[in-house]
């Protein structure tokens, strides 16, 4: 590693100041819209999706990294993985408290993956949920390994000789990216700004990951829990490859078992060939 990036490894562990968030019945619905979400509890804003996690938590969630990575690196950073954690469901008029911490990063051969931690409490401190979030810094190699990352959700590929439970078909709009920016608070250009995208190597804009990861969300939620949030209690995915608006998609979902009261479900989505979100967890209660 160049001596130039500088990694702040006494900043690993440190929890960050909380910051608020009121959840507005307009802003739970306006996401759910935004992800084509058929849900109808989600869709009058009663009971927040289970990506609209992320929102609440949006600027605590890169503040760890600030604090942590070189300021070089900001710009090389992309999503990796996303781990929910579920405790209690978000409904409107909560207001909620969330802080985030750097679990800590792994030095690789192309990158270094990096680890956070987000708590999100409501007015009473109750743990609403936990999230785990991954990022791989491009090209820039720590050369060492220093605390931890998140708990695993690797794919089972043993389960591809089986029946999945359940394929659904979804579609991303052409609008998708500019109706998401706004409910879900990412002001990134590469979504709505085809000459920024380009110009960072992309084909053109790119659905938001979180996007796709709302919809593998929802066709979870109505082929095997009824459609009810409140039963999800782990939702985690690794995401893959971009998706273009106006492309077709297909979530593939596996059984894997039951055990103590919950039901434990695998999934991928796809676009084409290409896998788009792999390593995807569910866990419902039963």
């Amino acid at each position: 590693m160049s001596d130039e990036y500088v990694f702040n490894d006494d900043a690993v562990g440190t929890w960050t100041e909380p910051t608020a968030f009121e959840v507005a019945r307009e802003r739970v619905a306006e996401y759910a819209a935004a992800t084509n979400d058929p849900v109808p509890a989600h869709r009058s804003g009663d009971l927040a999706s289970p990506v609209f996690a992320i929102v609440p938590v949006f600027e605590a969630m890169m503040e760890p990294a600030f604090e942590v990575l070189p300021i070089q690196a900001i710009p090389r950073i992309v999503h990796g993985e996303q781990d929910f954690h579920f405790h209690r469901p978000i409904t409107p008029g909560q207001t909620l408290s969330s802080r985030a911490q750097m679990l800590g990063y792994d030095g690789l051969e192309n990158g270094t993956a990096a680890a956070a931690l987000i708590e999100c409490r409501d007015e009473a401190g109750n743990l609403v949920n936990e999230q785990y979030v991954t990022v791989f810094v491009r090209g820039i190699n720590a050369g060492r390994t220093v605390g931890s990352l998140g708990p695993t959700h690797k794919f089972d590929e043993s389960l591809r000789s089986v029946a999945p439970v359940a394929k659904v078909a979804q579609h991303i709009d052409d609008d998708q990216t500019f109706r998401y920016a706004g409910p879900s608070g990412d002001p990134n250009p590469i979504h709505v700004d085809a000459d920024v995208a380009r110009d960072v190597g992309l084909p053109g804009i790119i659905n938001h990951g979180l996007c796709t990861m709302a919809f593998a969300s929802w066709a979870v939620l109505t082929e095997v829990a009824h459609s009810d949030v409140t039963r999800l209690t782990r939702f985690a995915v690794r995401f893959a490859k971009p998706v273009l608006p106006g492309q077709d998609m297909e979530t593939t979902i596996w059984l894997v078992g039951s055990e103590g009261g919950f039901t434990t479900y695998q999934f991928e989505t796809t676009v084409g060939e290409d896998v788009v979100i792999k390593d995807g967890l569910a866990v419902i209660a039963d």
